[in-house]
C-alpha cells in the first residue's frame, strides 16, 4: 500500500511563496493599521515582500 502524504499547512500556504531558485518569499509584519504614527519611508519598506532567513527556512519549507 502507497504512504499517504503529508497535508500542506494551508495558513502557512497562503502566506509564503517559493522562489524559482528554491527560497521562500514573504510579506511583511505591521503594515495593516495605526498606520497614522509610522513614517512614510517605513510604510514604504513594508510594501515589499522579503526572503524567509535561513533559521526558519528548513522548519516552514516541511509545511508549505
Amino acid at each position: 500500500m502507497a504512504k499517504t502524504k503529508m497535508k500542506s499547512h494551508r495558513g502557512a500556504s497562503k502566506r509564503f511563496r517559493l522562489t524559482g531558485s528554491g527560497k521562500i518569499k514573504r510579506n511583511k509584519a505591521y503594515k495593516s493599521h495605526i498606520l497614522t504614527k509610522k513614517s512614510t519611508k517605513r510604510k514604504r519598506g513594508l510594501r515589499k515582500p522579503t526572503i524567509l532567513t535561513s533559521a526558519d527556512h528548513k522548519r516552514t519549507k516541511s509545511i508549505i
